[in-house]
């Protein structure tokens, strides 16, 4: 699919983007630009795929109207990954407008120069916290994910696609490094409420998993990871068994603000319009009218549930260990 293409990549240094430069880099694509704000991690990067040719790397953000249309008019952009967000639901909740600036002006921004310059795939990284949201970074999101799909109205040289998942383990930020961390230094992991459930999956199993929806959409679908969840205390306890003793122990400190005690993938709402993909995915059609042919759609097998719920998908602590061991978090 993109052999010989030129992909855009924002927010390209984080551990997403690593990722995806990483399994992208052999499929040959013509040219990948990374385009984000920070300096250090663009040096860092280029150093770690060292120096590659393929790789360009452009200094720039997303909230800059006038820096996204000179990026698009001076490459000719087949494809458009966005993964550029603020995600960390307490900066979010104390600095509200810099996540409205990043997550849907920002993505406004984006969804405007691809159809100007007329790219062929958009494809927008999205989260559970955007199904039913309770914190800002939800909101922001489900707007995102609204700008994108709309955005199928007013072109048809350009196919809006969302991909939607839940947390990955390894990604920056990620749970997992923290009780790690916490074990190591203070022989004790703080969690919020040991009943909370979440999605997991390892960070190149979501890659591979963009890539098949990208290359299956015709604009307009919201494609929902089938990821497993689990119960944060049986996170704890798996990571204590590797890497702490008999004194480990698990703290409770309450759940924050914002938080919820499950996660949801698809909504009650989605769920009349919601299909299944493959062992791996869930569809979504979109509930506007859009000139696009969904028969691929209409042939699969809708959804029996009435929403996907981290709390309905639990899996054992040993479903949770091999997912760490693939992941690399039990060296």
């Amino acid at each position: 699919m993109f052999k010989d293409k030129t992909i855009l990549i924002t927010g390209a240094t984080g551990s997403w983007g690593n990722e995806l430069i990483n399994q992208m880099l052999p499929m040959t694509p013509k040219k990948i630009i990374a385009f984000s704000r920070g300096e250090l991690a663009q040096v860092m990067t280029h150093i770690k795929f060292n120096n590659n040719p393929l790789l360009h790397f452009v200094i720039g953000d997303v909230r800059d109207a006038d820096a996204v249309d000179r990026l698009f008019s001076q490459n000719k952009i087949d494809y458009v990954l966005h993964l550029a967000a603020l995600k960390h639901v307490p900066v979010c909740e104390n600095q509200p407008q810099e996540a409205i600036k990043t997550n849907i002006r920002g993505t406004t921004n984006l969804v405007n120069a691809a159809i100007k310059y007329k790219v062929k795939r958009f494809i927008d990284v999205s989260t559970d916290k955007a199904v039913s949201p309770t914190n800002l970074y939800g909101y922001t999101k489900a707007v995102g994910e609204k700008v994108v799909i709309q955005a199928n109205t007013l072109t048809d040289d350009t196919a809006f696609i969302c991909i939607r998942g839940g947390n990955v383990l390894g990604s920056n930020g990620s749970v997992v490094p923290i009780f790690i961390e916490q074990i190591k230094k203070n022989n004790e992991i703080t969690i919020t409420v040991g009943h909370m459930t979440r999605y997991f999956l390892t960070l190149p199993e979501a890659i591979h998993l963009i890539f098949n929806a990208a290359e299956a959409g015709v604009g307009g679908e919201t494609f929902v990871m089938n990821m497993p969840s689990f119960y944060i205390s049986d996170l704890g306890e798996v990571l204590i068994d590797h890497y702490g003793n008999l004194g480990t122990r698990i703290k409770e400190i309450g759940i924050r603000e914002g938080e919820k005690m499950d996660e949801l993938l698809i909504s009650e709402h989605e769920s009349p319009r919601s299909y299944i993909f493959n062992n791996d995915y869930y569809v979504i059609k979109p509930d506007l009218d859009i000139n696009r042919d969904f028969s691929y759609i209409d042939s699969l097998k809708k959804v029996t549930f009435n929403k996907f719920s981290s709390a309905d998908n639990l899996k054992g602590k040993k479903f949770l260990k091999d997912l760490l061991d693939r992941g690399g978090f039990l060296k």
